[in-house]
């Protein structure tokens, strides 16, 4: 998988760093919504790491490399891990980094959150010890709060790409929330390009991991500054995904997918 360009922010904080490549659109992808049941209920506030008290939050190297894209895999993978089997994995930055540098080609570029995550779903990759992968990723539709709040209570998982404004630099210095504020360093993508896993909401908004903490954004600031959002899918066979998705009709899906690719 090719990075096409460096990503904006890589060098721009000598702690925070960013590594998200600008999105990638791509009509063939699974859209969520083509595979949900009805409306799941869901609570006002929600975050898995409430109920599963010994999740940790590593820097996973991201401040030291722009390897945010697969720092949220490793925060995602931690999640899946102990969702399905109680199991706490051991990832290191390693396992990190060289994941990293395997899809960017050796260089710190940063890496299209797409091409990613297709890499995750065809390839695996090798987290403590052994090699994990995802069944599928669906795009969803950011301004669809409830969409969200259903995939994330599904204990599914999301990961978005964030346009970066220059006020989340100094939000996050000071221990604010990441909201919108008003000015030039308000502009999207001013800082650059980041890609976060969502464990969380509350009634304020989405509650990311990032950087080794938690951090709260509202949302205001989500709408305005997620520019792409994927559910990612690892199992269909949890209780609390058999209520949210339809298996037969992602079964049909990637069925299709594979029928193409073996045609080309």
């Amino acid at each position: 998988m090719n990075s096409i360009r460096r990503s904006k922010g890589l060098d721009s904080h000598p702690v925070f760093r960013l590594g998200k490549a600008p999105a990638k659109k791509d009509p063939r992808n699974l859209r969520l919504a083509a595979i949900l049941r009805l409306p799941v209920k869901v609570p006002s506030e929600y975050d898995f790491d409430l109920k599963h008290s010994r999740v940790p939050t590593p820097m996973f190297a991201n401040d030291r490399l722009g390897c945010c894209v697969i720092a949220g895999r490793a925060h995602q993978t931690l999640r899946f891990e102990l969702a399905e089997r109680d199991r706490l994995l051991g990832i290191t930055d390693r396992d990190v980094t060289s994941e990293y540098f395997r899809e960017s080609g050796g260089k710190d570029t940063g890496l299209v959150v797409g091409d990613s995550l297709n890499e995750w779903r065809k390839q695996g990759w090798r987290a403590a010890g052994k090699r994990y992968y995802i069944q599928a990723y669906a795009e969803l539709s950011p301004r669809n709060h409830l969409q969200v709040k259903q995939a994330i209570f599904a204990d599914i998982g999301i990961g978005i790409g964030l346009a970066l404004p220059r006020s989340a630099n100094a939000q996050i210095q000071a221990g604010k929330v990441w909201d919108v504020v008003s000015g030039p360093a308000a502009r999207p993508n001013s800082w650059g390009g980041h890609y976060v896993h969502l464990p969380g909401y509350t009634r304020a908004g989405p509650v990311c991991v990032t950087w080794g903490r938690k951090q709260q954004m509202t949302w205001a600031f989500f709408d305005k500054y997620c520019d792409e959002a994927f559910a990612i899918i690892d199992a269909v066979d949890r209780a609390k995904v058999k209520r949210l998705l339809d298996a037969r009709k992602l079964r049909v899906f990637l069925g299709t997918v594979t029928r193409v690719r073996r045609r080309k």
